[in-house]
């Protein structure tokens, strides 16, 4: 099993291992058929990853079993060789960024200011440090106005920045996106585009339903439908192929 450090950053994986290993994964709410069937693939260093799929497909259900909001029936999920169970998961969501469809689940504190700075002050930072990466982030996202105001005075896509930068303040190896461009106008679904692909990440996982955009941000796309991963390769051909996306419920010109 490989060792953790305290530090995120400091985490290099073996070329040969994959940071992200899903084996068989079955999941399926109660009493009912199961979402998730026998989902396998690897993420590794340098994946830049689209998982598309049709509303209802179970996008939403797969990232929180990768992530330990739910736990899989049958197979496995490890991150850094590491399997995401119960005990374990102090020390894996120390290298996940994971941010939700609805930014409230993440936005608690009084402000913007605060709740950026409360990961990095969790984890040891210094009040100075933690402000000054909080005030470059809030720079970055055009949100240097909002500073000291709660989420509830933002927009909706405003929220979705500031959750996205509170998650971002943690510099995370590995970054899971749930629906990032959802209430974001083309101006700043280009800009988010622009911050994204300098993140010197390890992995980099979205679900959307934007899929132009995917195509700009990420170079392989993971589809799921019917419960399982039907198509794992190379994006750009992927959105090309016009007849294959319409039959998966992805109608890229829609």
């Amino acid at each position: 099993m490989t060792s953790l450090t305290s530090n995120p950053q400091n985490y290099i994986s073996s070329p040969h291992t994959a940071v992200v290993e899903v084996k068989n994964l079955v999941y399926a709410y109660v009493q009912q058929q199961p979402v998730l069937k026998d989902i396998s693939f690897n993420l590794n260093s340098g994946d830049r990853v689209a998982l598309m799929g049709a509303t209802g497909s179970g996008k939403s259900t797969l990232l929180e079993n990768l992530i330990g909001l739910k736990y899989p029936h049958s197979g496995s999920v490890t991150i850094n060789g590491i399997p995401v169970e119960p005990n374990t998961l102090a020390q894996i969501r120390k290298y996940i960024g994971f941010t939700f469809q609805d930014a409230n689940d993440q936005l608690f504190m009084s402000t913007i200011l605060e709740d950026i700075t409360f990961g990095p002050r969790n984890y040891g930072m210094s009040a100075a440090e933690a402000t000054n990466k909080a005030r470059e982030l809030l720079a970055d996202f055009g949100l240097e106005a909002y500073a000291h105001r709660s989420a509830h005075e933002l927009s909706g896509g405003q929220r979705r920045l500031a959750a996205l930068a509170s998650i971002l303040a943690l510099d995370p190896p590995i970054l899971i996106l749930d629906e990032p461009t959802t209430g974001l106008d083309p101006a700043w679904r280009r800009h988010l585009a622009q911050v994204l692909l300098k993140l010197p990440v390890k992995v980099m996982l979205i679900a959307s339903h934007d899929l132009q955009w995917l195509g700009r941000v990420t170079h392989r796309a993971l589809v799921l439908a019917k419960g399982k991963i039907q198509i794992d390769d190379e994006i750009k051909p992927l959105l090309k192929d016009g007849k294959t996306l319409d039959q998966l419920g992805l109608p890229v010109d829609w």
